[in-house]
């Protein structure tokens, strides 16, 4: 049985932990719906990856995660900080929990941990894509579980053909599979975002590291209502253009969300003989 003493003392945790007031410089909204956490615990890909949480907050998801396996957590709230250290006194002590408090940005090179791990987290929606893109780049970042905003889950989700498949779709599908595990309404939080939000999950088989090929994919969604040979031969050749579009068996006419990201993969490949401004590399010696 607990005693006073205990008893007392997570009162006091739940009168401060229900003190906090969410920061809106951070993107602050706390994850409170049960049925949604275990969600996310039971998305979670069977591996022995440790876990990297961004943004725990008050703890709510962390409480979950520190029962299936080990977690390493980035809070850039010291006053979260504080607190996180105090409610999880005991997994701290026994090393299910290691706290790093500051900005994952600054700490995060070329990868984010020295070991395999998994991402899973409810991010903050002002550092999310940017935060994702980051994972998708980190060798040692295996699987991507993350609660974000709706229509950010979708640009990563989304197959050609679909009105907001994208850079990020084919970026996405070139490094793994991904899908959305379970959209979140705005009771889910507190305080309550304006919009709606969802949990998705990207299973890397590969690690993003091509630039040149996304530089080449800003090009082609740039103008999305606009064809996808007219966004291109603004930095490409246009006869170039012409010659791969009929090697591929491409329509001119085509909308840059119904390539497939094979086919964007194609594209690249028979246009990187010359760079974004029209001429050849360098390393190409034919004239």
């Amino acid at each position: 049985m607990l005693t006073f003493c205990k008893l007392y003392y997570y009162k006091l945790l739940f009168m401060k932990k229900n003190s906090i007031v969410a920061k809106k410089k951070f993107g602050q909204n706390f994850l409170k719906d049960e049925t949604v956490l275990r969600k996310i615990v039971e998305a979670m890909p069977k591996t022995d990856n440790k876990i990297v949480e961004i943004g725990p907050g008050l703890g709510d998801l962390t409480k979950f995660l520190v029962d299936v396996k080990s977690v390493e957590a980035f809070e850039v709230d010291t006053d979260l900080c504080k607190l996180l250290q105090n409610i999880f006194k005991e997994e701290i002590a026994t090393k299910r929990l290691h706290i790093n408090c500051g900005d994952v940005l600054n700490a995060w090179q070329s990868s984010l941990i020295d070991e395999p791990y998994d991402l899973v987290a409810n991010l903050p929606y002002y550092i999310a894509t940017n935060i994702i893109l980051k994972a998708l780049a980190d060798p040692m970042c295996k699987n991507i579980l993350v609660m974000v905003q709706l229509e950010v889950a979708e640009k990563f989700c989304a197959m050609n053909g679909e009105k907001v498949f994208g850079s990020l779709s084919v970026i996405t599908q070139s490094l793994g599979n991904a899908h959305i595990v379970v959209k979140v309404p705005p009771t889910a939080f507190d305080p309550q975002p304006k919009i709606d939000s969802a949990v998705f999950l990207i299973q890397k088989n590969a690690d993003r590291n091509d630039e040149k090929f996304e530089d080449m994919l800003r090009v082609a969604f740039k103008q999305p209502r606009k064809t996808l040979m007219k966004n291109l031969s603004v930095v490409y050749e246009k006869n170039v253009l012409q010659e791969a579009f009929e090697e591929l068996n491409i329509a001119s006419t085509i909308r840059p969300h119904e390539l497939s990201t094979h086919d964007y993969h194609q594209l690249y490949k028979l246009t990187n003989t010359r760079s974004l401004d029209g001429r050849r590399e360098s390393g190409n010696t034919s004239k």
